[in-house]
């Protein structure tokens, strides 16, 4: 922990400072590690077959997985306003947007600075019906990344923010666990998983049984006891995590995901180390485990696991009670994928874009996908952080480096509507 991270704040906010990050920045979206998929197979792998799905935007229903709870009916919005909103947010009709925070400056009427480049995050539920967003903050400077949060009343007005997390790196997204914390993801060759508090009470503390690598996101499964893990390489790997005791992030085992290339059979395997600095990389330390290129988001829904992997422009869909992956999503109007989110109600994923058209690509569970949200003029920056308040009436995301390099700012927005 080198740098005091509201210290780093007051750095770049002279012009010099911030154009200075402008190569790495840019390095950690569409130039980051496994942007191009190349040498995507890891040795003595296979690059996983999945079931092609057709680049267009409607699919027969049959194809989707059976609904995991009681749904309405095919839930979509229509399509995007043809002239931008006062925050520069293109939305369908009956949805507004709010600017709740602004990297650099103090929150609402807090003192507290949002941080720059805001990434993944995620929403936990208070007992008076507001609301914590805990959010990443992914500097490419060691020592000067870490989590901060936004409070939330019923009425879903910013009452408080503060930080939850300082001194680590390039912490890019994460996940909620069911015991109510935050799992920040370093995205640093030996990057750690750190356990945050998100209502700010006990510090962070750093999770090392769940491997060091360039942690992407986490997914949380409660029936299985288990939690997912991507990893952003191009030749980077899909990790289940067995915690010893559930609820206990301090002991466990690490496996990664292989997959069959004739039909797209599933089976895990050992991860024989956990990449400790000066040791072999998990991702080479797991025979047999299928690579993917640039692992990226992923979402649960019931028994489906949602993959987003950039190298390939993809979403897949691994049935965990089938053991079987497939492709879900391939092509227009989705660039880019990163972040993912799903709607408890509706079961529709949302996918933010790294780039591509500065989209929210809604795929509803018949598969029809349609822009839900653009940011316009914004070029450069990437989509982040999406993530529904616990009434599901509510989106938070991200423009992580709004409006348009070098300003680099970062902006968090709340997005309300019929969802």
């Amino acid at each position: 922990m080198t740098m005091d991270r509201r210290h780093f704040l007051r750095i770049t906010a002279s012009v010099g400072a911030v154009v200075a990050l402008d190569g790495l920045v840019t390095a950690c979206g569409d130039d980051g590690p496994g942007a191009d998929g190349s040498g995507s197979t890891t040795a003595g792998r296979d690059v996983p077959t999945t079931t092609s799905v057709p680049s267009s935007t409607d699919v027969p229903a049959t194809t989707a997985g059976p609904a995991t709870t009681e749904r309405r009916e095919e839930t979509r919005y229509g399509p995007l306003a043809t002239t931008p909103d006062e925050n520069g947010i293109l939305l369908p009709a009956g949805f507004t947007s709010v600017l709740v925070a602004v990297a650099g400056q103090p929150v609402a009427d807090t003192d507290h600075r949002w941080h720059i480049y805001p990434d993944g995050g995620a929403c936990f539920a208070l007992d008076d019906g507001g609301w914590v967003y805990a959010n990443n903050s992914e500097v490419p400077v060691d020592g000067a990344g870490g989590a901060g949060a936004l409070r939330f009343d019923a009425d879903g007005r910013v009452v408080d923010a503060y930080s939850i997390l300082e001194g680590t790196t390039w912490n890019c997204a994460g996940g909620a666990t069911p015991w109510a914390t935050w799992l920040s993801c370093e995205e640093i060759p030996t990057g750690q998983v750190w356990e945050c508090d998100p209502f700010g009470d006990a510090p962070a503390q750093p999770r090392p049984a769940m491997g060091f690598f360039r942690h992407e996101m986490v997914a949380a499964d409660a029936s299985r006891q288990v939690l997912y893990l991507t990893e952003d390489e191009p030749d980077g790997l899909l990790y289940r995590f067995r915690p010893g005791t559930w609820g206990d992030l301090t002991e466990g085992v690490l496996d990664a995901l292989s997959v069959s290339p004739g039909n797209g059979a599933t089976s895990w395997v050992p991860v024989d180390g956990l990449g400790e600095p000066g040791r072999t990389p998990t991702r080479y330390d797991a025979p047999g485990a299928t690579a993917f290129p640039g692992g990226e988001g992923i979402a649960l829904d019931g028994d489906v696991l949602y993959l987003a992997t950039k190298g390939d422009n993809r979403i897949s869909r691994l049935d965990l009670a089938g053991s079987r992956l497939t492709n879900y999503w391939e092509g227009p109007p989705l660039y880019g994928p990163d972040n993912l989110a799903v709607h408890e109600e509706t079961g529709n994923l949302y996918a933010c874009e790294d780039g591509g058209d500065m989209e929210v690509v809604l795929i509803t569970p018949e598969r029809h996908a349609e822009p839900f949200l653009r940011f316009v003029g914004q070029e450069g920056s990437e989509v982040t952080g999406a993530a529904f308040d616990p009434s599901g009436t509510r989106l938070i995301v991200n423009s992580q480096r709004a409006p348009t390099p070098p300003t680099f700012e970062g902006r968090t927005y709340m997005i309300t509507g019929p969802f």
